[in-house]
């Protein structure tokens, strides 16, 4: 019994959807006193239910890649690796000796490796069947538990659902499972080989079901705590304790603690769960905003149309762009401020092709057509744009773009103050403002929030500037053994990437089963193992 505070009651099936039940028992024992039986610990537990937690819970479920009979890579260097040994899975293969020489659009050797296993130079617009043919193989399933605030699929369920998204279609899916085929059978489109976040969070939901992983999901759960625990035995293992909201008689909810033990513990959280700010004065105000949600909001009770002042976003990436886009439709006049130039290599508009882009590359277009002039009044500027054809034969009315400025401070008015490079400054008045800059992962529940963990332990994790030190090739931490991290809190913003960590992941851990003389656990144990106040996601058909 998990702490001896929740014993497994029942297992209840019916159809696909399958929940674990539990009741509490009634000795009212103090359950984190209660040192674990080895039989308790789990193996795994992933801390994260979007596409890396449910890729890597795939790969743990017995789902095996092998080299195809057949098959062809179009690498002749890496064909030739593979088929040295064509009997060893990918699980059992050295991930170091066949990343050599494979390059591509990520840092990660292993994400390049499996990126262009699963998708053979895509990057070239070459569609090359995947030389892998993939195996269920149950005797190599290990027990594992997701754990997750929403439904499978993350923070996609909660992205705006009609803009389409920034990765072509088959970028998006996951191993197994062709997205496009997944579509055609809801009679749904693919436009321009993109979808829309709300059918990519669809088709993760659905990918968890068809491929028989609900059991190892439990939805609802808000992790409070992961830390490292002594046993008396001079063993150490990982503590996750949390919450799990559950539904009580109807409607109502409750949230109910729950405390599970692993081996193993991998963080796979994301990045979008708490926006970056400027730390300038009057952020604070009300008119100052730090979601797109909040612009959506202001759209939808109608304070915000095209007889306001003008907004003012800040910030140069894909979220910035999108409330450019939603404004522009709306006619509201936007003001634009961000640090780097447009022409800057790394401002992600300077990467994506303009044929499969083209909202994005007209967005461009206006940061680049429309800068402010020093010396001009903004709003006579913002006023006469795409009056002037003269000045600028592609221009937008009400924008205007403050290339390589930086926000000074919000005023309660409603002002807005701009910095130059050069030290002009400029005043904006506006109706609301828009801090899009990024965000940072919620590590609340590890100590010091995560920061001995990062490249840099003085600052807190970030996704561009200060992801988790993880060895390359099996993606555990360095700082910590048994911690393991993928996805964005690597630096992996793109779900084309993100699956190679599970490979390393999965890779590592059979390679440390197999020096230490362990065979899996057992399936049937889980219900045992999992003998605690958790129950998991019901997903309907």
């Amino acid at each position: 019994m998990c702490l001896g505070s929740f014993p497994f009651s029942a297992v209840h099936s019916e159809g696909k959807r399958i929940t674990l039940l539990f009741s509490w028992r009634a000795s009212g024992m103090d359950r984190h006193n209660k040192e674990p039986l080895s039989e308790d610990v789990l193996p795994v537990v992933i801390v994260g239910n979007g596409p890396s937690g449910i890729c890597l819970s795939y790969l743990l479920s017995g789902y095996t890649p092998y080299l195809s009979p057949d098959s062809f890579h179009p690498n002749p260097i890496l064909h030739s690796k593979l088929t040295q040994n064509p009997h060893l899975s990918l699980f059992e293969q050295d991930l170091e000796y066949l990343c050599e020489g494979v390059e591509g659009r990520s840092s990660n050797p292993v994400a390049v490796l499996f990126d262009s296993l699963l998708l053979p130079d895509s990057d070239f617009g070459l569609d090359y069947a995947s030389p892998l043919e993939w195996r269920y193989e149950p005797e190599r399933a290990t027990p594992h538990l997701v754990l997750g605030k929403g439904p499978p699929g993350g923070a996609w369920h909660a992205m705006e659902g009609s803009m389409l998204t920034l990765s072509l279609a088959d970028w998006m899916e996951l191993p197994g499972l062709k997205l496009k085929d997944w579509m055609r059978e809801k009679r749904r489109t693919v436009r321009n080989d993109r979808a829309t976040p709300a059918e990519i969070a669809s088709y993760y939901q659905h990918y968890v079901r068809e491929m028989g992983l609900e059991r190892n999901f439990a939805c609802g759960t808000t992790v409070t705590s992961v830390r490292r625990v002594s046993l008396r035995s001079g063993h150490s293992v990982w503590e996750i304790q949390g919450l799990q909201r559950r539904a009580k008689d109807g409607s109502d909810h409750v949230e109910a603690p729950f405390s599970v033990f692993a081996e193993n513990v991998v963080l796979a959280t994301g990045t979008h769960d708490i926006p970056a700010r400027l730390g300038v004065e009057g952020e604070t105000l009300p008119f100052v905003c730090h979601s797109f949600w909040e612009l959506e909001a202001a759209i939808s009770s109608g304070r915000l149309d095209r007889a306001s002042e003008p907004i003012l976003v800040v910030g140069a990436g894909l979220t910035a762009a999108d409330a450019i886009l939603a404004a522009h439709h709306l006619n509201t006049p936007v003001y634009h401020a961000f640090r780097r130039a447009v022409a800057d290599p790394a401002l992600i508009f300077n990467q994506l092709p303009k044929l499969l882009y083209p909202e994005y590359h007209k967005v461009h277009q206006m940061m680049s057509q429309q800068q402010y002039q020093p010396g001009e009044s903004p709003a006579d500027m913002l006023s006469s744009t795409g009056d002037d054809k003269a000045r600028s034969p592609c221009s937008y009315p009400g924008y205007l773009s403050f290339p390589k400025h930086r926000v000074v401070s919000f005023k309660p008015d409603g002002k807005c103050v701009l910095e130059s490079e050069d030290g002009r400054q400029t005043v904006l008045q506006v109706s609301m403002a828009l801090v899009l800059i990024g965000a940072h992962p919620n590590l609340s529940f590890l100590p010091e929030q995560g920061r001995p963990l990062g490249l840099d332990p003085d600052e807190l994790i970030s996704c561009r500037r200060n992801p988790i030190d993880v060895d390359p090739y099996t993606n555990e931490s360095v700082k910590e053994a048994g911690l393991y991290a993928m996805g964005p809190l690597v630096g992996e913003n793109f779900v084309r990437f993100l699956k190679g960590g599970a490979l390393a992941i999965v890779c590592d851990l059979a390679r440390k089963r197999m020096a230490s003389g362990q065979e899996n656990v057992q399936e049937s144990s889980v219900g045992h193992i999992l003998s605690c106040q958790l129950s998991n996601c019901t997903l309907d058909a």
